[in-house]
């Protein structure tokens, strides 16, 4: 599989990432077959969360594959804290109590990415900064991002820290575009047009900071998944049309559109199939052509001005 530089980081990560939020639903022989699945398929990069399973899903995944130095250096990790029961919780405690579960759950020594997991109203980036300077000093943490901010929210957090924040996990699919449909309509009166999130896409450009979209077959806020679904016929027989053009499935072409944006995005996928693991990483060999994206952007129910 491809690989991209994970934002300004030396890491180079597969252009796809596998999402561990379900694997707490797992048994070991399950999630053993699908973490070797997806390493047989270029995948190295593994999404965590404290939250996930309350933890349950960092533990099975390092039983899963009895985590051990010579597993582990073939492997990036990466995972989340900041969501608690009812707040949301960047206080310097609370992160570092987090990555120290985290450790312990994954049997291992250091994590290679952490996230800040939803943005934190009471957030004091000093507070914010001696957690990370003492997770990067103790070798603990080797480089930090962030889940669901804004470039101002970014910038706020980067005029403390003494480290960079590589990466961005934002919401993001064929069926949710929010953050292109803004740049595609500006000076205009429509809907579209809102900037919700503050040209986060561009500002990571600019910036080089990875964009990792998550929920990639999602439509709304957890609303469903959109292939497949009787509800959006045209994006399904538009998706099927491209399947048949490349020889995949209409689960490759939704992540091809995604990996064929600019941007280098890397979708985080949690798909626990192994079959649609194997359509899913097809995807990081085709490259649609410029008016394929923008036919089935518009299939989606976007309209161009």
């Amino acid at each position: 599989m491809r690989q991209i530089k994970l934002g300004t980081s030396d890491l180079n990560v597969s252009t796809i990432g596998l999402g561990c939020m379900r694997m707490n639903g797992l048994s070991i022989e399950d999630a053993n077959r699908v973490i070797e699945n997806a390493l047989e398929l270029g995948i190295n990069f593994f999404d965590h969360a404290d939250l996930y399973g309350q933890g349950k899903s960092e533990e099975i995944f390092a039983e899963a594959i009895d985590m051990n130095p010579s597993i582990r250096e073939k492997m990036i990790i990466q995972t989340k804290c900041g969501i608690r029961n009812g707040f949301f919780d960047f206080s310097k405690d609370h992160i570092i109590n987090s990555v120290e579960g985290s450790l312990k759950r994954l049997k291992t020594d250091y994590i290679d990415v952490f996230l800040l997991h939803r943005p934190d109203a009471l957030v004091e980036p000093e507070e914010v900064a001696e957690a990370f300077d003492h997770l990067y000093q103790s070798g603990k943490v080797r480089h930090f991002g962030v889940s669901n901010h804004n470039p101002y929210q970014i910038e706020l957090l980067k005029k403390s820290l003494n480290q960079d924040l590589i990466a961005n996990q934002l919401q993001m699919s064929l069926m949710f575009t929010p953050m292109i449909d803004a740049g595609l309509n500006v000076n205009m009166q429509d809907e579209p047009a809102y900037v919700r999130d503050g040209g986060i896409l561009d500002y990571s450009r600019l910036h080089n900071m990875t964009i990792q979209p998550w929920s990639p077959f999602q439509y709304g806020f957890f609303e469903g998944v959109f292939i497949d679904n009787d509800k959006f016929p045209e994006v399904n027989q538009k998706l099927q049309h491209y399947a048949d053009k490349y020889n995949v499935t209409k689960t490759t072409i939704a992540i091809a559109w995604l990996l064929r944006h600019p941007a280098k995005m890397q979708p985080i996928v949690g798909t626990m199939n192994r079959e649609r693991l194997k359509e899913i990483a097809k995807a990081a060999e085709i490259t649609l052509l410029r008016e394929e994206w923008y036919d089935l952007y518009r299939t989606a129910g976007n309209r161009l001005p």
